[in-house]
């Protein structure tokens, strides 16, 4: 794990040149990148979610597209189209955005739903298929999207089967004052994102990746996971619980999350800190208890006190 750790430092301490006050963030994304996995980030605009996205590209030296979702915006132009060509008779492939390594999509929501389909197969499938034929893409691939949590005129929603994609749901928040001074005077002259270099081979995380399967899960922790998901398909307050899928992102952040920190097995603080991030956008609150102000991430934090961890029952 110490090869995996070492990657994550490098990328971590150049990203930090550009983005500052978010290192949980930028191993949040590197934890989703080892996961196979993709990102919603949910937050205002301006606290840099599509800098972020573009320094981490940057620092592992591999492809970044950023495609500007609008109402207009048809899933052709997502997965690429086939265009005639007069001088041979033929139809080609055009590749579209969603042929490259980080894809950014940004305000997701403001695609229509038939768009939004668009990336179901690429994020799920990491295939695009077009007129009848299926094309690989690269890898590793993630999609970070990005949506504004506080204007919803002229947006589309992403549905629960939509949301239940992304391995991580996250919102990077307002810096504090020390680092947003920083951050002033890192852009008072040239701006830090023109200047940064590829630190690593991201093309290696094909290779790392595997490794994360190794870290150790104890029966102990794995049924705590299956309890606390569990948990939440019997929540009053909870309309829809968290699916299967959630059980396995929760399972397998957790072990890329030890990874990136060096160590060959979780830690149930580790799922802890996770439970929030990948399990929240896949409840779906009752409206009643919404009205109340619940959300699933507050309920999902209240969860955690209320499951016990049950050492005793390890292995029975």
């Amino acid at each position: 794990m110490d090869t995996i750790r070492s990657f994550a430092q490098d990328v971590i301490a150049n990203v930090e040149k550009v983005i500052v006050g978010q290192r949980t963030a930028i191993e949040l994304l590197l934890t989703a990148l080892f996961c196979e996995g993709h990102v919603l980030l949910e937050d205002v605009p301006g606290v840099g979610k599509t800098m972020l996205a573009r320094a981490l590209a940057v620092s592992l030296g591999i492809s970044f597209k950023r495609l500007q979702c609008t109402p207009d915006l048809l899933p052709n132009d997502v997965t690429g189209v086939s265009v005639y060509n007069q001088q041979t008779g033929n139809f080609e492939f055009v590749p579209g955005p969603a042929f490259v390594h980080v894809l950014l999509a940004d305000e997701v929501n403001r695609a229509t739903p038939r768009t939004q389909s668009a990336l179901l197969e690429c994020m799920g499938e990491r295939q695009i298929t077009v007129d009848g034929a299926t094309r690989p893409l690269a890898r590793p691939f993630i999609v970070l999207a990005t949506q504004n949590p506080t204007e919803y005129e002229g947006t589309f929603p992403l549905p629960e089967a939509q949301l239940d994609r992304f391995l991580i749901k996250l919102s990077l928040g307002y810096l504090d004052p020390r680092a947003e001074n920083q951050m002033l005077l890192n852009l008072r002259r040239q701006h830090p994102i023109e200047t940064i270099q590829p630190v690593v081979d991201g093309r290696l995380v094909t290779e790392l990746a595997p490794r994360i399967w190794d870290v150790h899960v104890d029966d102990t922790v794995r049924e705590y996971i299956v309890r606390l998901v569990n948990a939440t398909r019997t929540q009053p307050d909870l309309l829809l619980g968290a699916s299967p899928r959630g059980s396995l992102a929760l399972y397998k952040a957790s072990q890329a999350w030890a990874a990136l920190h060096g160590r060959d097995y979780v830690l149930p603080d580790d799922v802890k800190r996770l439970a929030p991030l990948t399990l929240a956008h896949r409840c779906l609150v009752h409206p009643e208890s919404a009205l109340r102000g619940r959300t699933s991430t507050a309920i999902i934090t209240s969860l955690l006190a209320q499951v016990p961890l049950e050492i005793g029952d390890a292995g029975v």
